[in-house]
């Protein structure tokens, strides 16, 4: 199954909101360290609502941490950006992927995407890029846009309802 993967988030209803998509879709949810709050944060807790007991949760306490890991388990790692390089409906998803998701403020450090398989992109029509006013989607927005196109692709059936 893919696992998705928070580098240094930084605000805690998001990566709530993140953990509560992850235990809807028995997903592996990765953060990788420094965060930007306390894991026993209110907010973080109360966007997650009472599924916490349901979100695999691995933290990581560091970049190379994560990296050995994500290594030693092998799969693709994919770098979520809007700088990617190509739109993510347009790879083929596999179950051993991660999906790689950069802080709020300043997404993900050049070192970091130069080291996934792939960087990819979520299209938007009112983008700084085409001419609009937005720089990028909530991590939490983006996060579920992701992976539920991953989760299609992959068809697993204790994943999606259907």
């Amino acid at each position: 199954m893919p696992r998705l993967v928070l580098f240094q988030p930084e605000i805690p209803p998001n990566t709530g909101n993140v953990a509560r998509t992850c235990a809807a879709t028995c997903t592996p949810l990765h953060l990788i360290e420094p965060l930007g709050f306390e894991i026993s944060d209110r907010t973080l807790k109360r966007a997650g609502l009472d599924y916490w007991p349901w979100v695999e949760l691995h933290r990581h306490a560091s970049w190379q941490h994560f990296r050995e890991q994500q290594q030693q388990q092998g799969g693709r790692l994919l770098a979520l950006s809007r700088h990617g390089s190509q739109p993510y409906t347009n790879l083929r998803y596999r179950a051993d992927d991660w999906l790689l998701f950069g802080c709020e403020t300043a997404g993900l450090p050049a070192e970091v995407v130069a080291e996934a398989d792939a960087c990819l992109a979520i299209p938007m029509a009112g983008s700084v890029e085409n001419g609009g006013g937005v720089r990028s989607l909530n991590l939490a927005t983006a996060a579920g846009v992701v992976l539920f196109e991953a989760l299609r692709q992959i068809a697993s059936p204790s994943h999606i309802a259907g």
